[in-house]
């Protein structure tokens, strides 16, 4: 059943992480799995220096200058129990300025992740949340 819109927007905001989707140039859909803040209707996703990467300038954040249109998935899973089964997808946009949100997300994913109690951040990528959709195996 359909989840209202703000039991999906609770759910997104006590998710720790989920997949981000952006739109690449040719590929199409490019799927990333990341952690996440949501504070103030934005999502705040880390570029951090924790996990090794090829480059500090990530695919997604190409795509998402390109197209600014992008989407976070985020659910919960139950192999033995299917009416435990529920998802929520976070419509977002990006806007290529820089975001004076950024540093208050950095805090938050500080306080989150002992990962990133330093914040080693080289940014964080902020994304308005425009629409949030969810669904539920059970009501409740």
């Amino acid at each position: 059943m359909r989840l209202p819109e703000d039991e999906a927007r609770a759910r997104l905001a006590a998710h720790d992480h989920g997949v981000l989707c952006t739109v690449h140039p040719e590929r199409g859909v490019d799927v990333v799995p990341v952690v996440y803040v949501l504070d103030d209707g934005h999502v705040g996703v880390p570029i951090d220096r924790v996990k090794p990467k090829t480059s500090s300038r990530l695919q997604r954040e190409r795509n998402l200058e390109r197209d600014p249109r992008a989407a976070l998935l985020i659910d919960h899973w139950d192999r033995d129990d299917w009416s435990r089964l529920w998802w929520v997808r976070a419509e977002l946009r990006f806007r290529s300025e820089a975001d004076d949100r950024a540093p208050a997300l950095a805090g938050r994913l500080a306080l989150r992740y002992p990962q990133y109690r330093d914040q080693p951040f080289d940014r964080v990528v902020v994304l308005r949340v425009v629409g949030v959709t969810g669904w539920s195996a059970a009501a409740g």
